[in-house]
């Protein structure tokens, strides 16, 4: 008997849950999750694998207007992935402050089904933030479209209905072979997440634009049979004014985010490192072409 086996793009604005729904779905850590927007800048593959199907999901950035070329490059990740889905998960945010105007969300559906003409399921998160009642209008009302092969209400952050979230995936993937060994959750690298951590530390620690204005590099990357793994990463920021930020008073805030992001590696790594860290500036380079494919947007894949 065939699996069921497929690609699910899981779509929707900055900050409604889809990093947090991965991990969930995963039951391990594998996107970055922080309370700012728009911390997902690249596709991240998540493979979800069991005896009869293999779902292998696309964690894409949130759907912004371009600011930047950057945001440019977010947006081809998502409309690439869309591309290459058998099937999208769009998520609302059910929270009463986090819910968008109708016209907006009837925009992004409108959209996804005059493009791509894929099946879609809604999921809409944060349902724990609103009563049982509210919940169930919700999901009344956008059954009430006939725009979904099915509309999910979840709680990312509490595993609340994912399993029913699979399940609906999974009856509407097409039969097939398996395209992963059932040990892989994902295909980035090592170097990936040990920059993705590092990012996260940063949304994490630091305020306004310095976030925002960063991309992290692994500059080297040793494996040692003994003594700890040796990690240079470059954190890039935009302006000569934000150096001085990153670096802090006396070197202290970059120790702190050496530190915390240290901790996250080894966690992740399940061994110990040492981190250096180095702060480079490259002008403008959210709205540099070839500065933003020599740090991977825009490259296909």
């Amino acid at each position: 008997m065939n699996n069921k086996v497929g690609y699910v793009s899981i779509i929707g604005l900055p900050n409604v849950g889809k990093s947090t729904l991965l991990n969930a779905i995963l039951k391990q850590k594998i996107s970055i999750v922080t309370p700012k927007p728009q911390t997902t800048r690249k596709k991240i593959l998540g493979i979800l694998s069991e005896s009869d199907y293999q779902i292998i999901f696309l964690d894409t950035p949130g759907i912004v207007k371009p600011a930047y070329l950057l945001h440019e490059k977010m947006l081809e990740e998502v409309n690439e992935s869309i591309k290459d889905a058998d099937v999208i998960v769009l998520i609302f945010d059910a929270s009463s402050e986090g819910r968008i105007k109708e016209s907006e969300e009837n925009e992004i559906i409108k959209e996804l089904i005059k493009q791509k003409k894929k099946p879609i399921i809604l999921a809409l998160n944060k349902v724990d933030s609103i009563t049982q009642e509210q919940a169930q209008q919700l999901v009344n009302h956008y059954e009430s479209l006939k725009q979904f092969k099915a509309v999910v209400p979840i709680a990312a952050s509490l595993n609340f209905n994912i399993d029913r979230l699979i399940q609906e995936i999974v009856e509407i993937l097409p039969e097939g072979e398996k395209y992963y060994p059932d040990d892989i959750i994902s295909e980035a690298s090592e170097r990936f997440f040990v920059s993705e951590i590092i990012r996260e530390k940063i949304f994490e620690l630091y305020e306004d634009e310095i976030p925002y204005s960063t991309e992290v590099i692994i500059a080297d990357f040793k494996e040692r049979t003994s003594g700890k793994d040796f990690i240079s990463a470059e954190i890039i920021v935009e302006r000569d004014s934000q150096k001085p930020i990153i670096i802090g008073k006396e070197g202290k805030a970059i120790k702190k985010l050496g530190e915390a992001a240290r901790k996250a590696i080894e966690e992740f790594l399940q061994k110990e490192v040492y981190l250096e860290l180095r702060v480079k500036v490259k002008e403008k380079w959210r709205s540099n072409e070839k500065m933003l494919k020599y740090f991977g947007y825009g490259v296909k894949k």
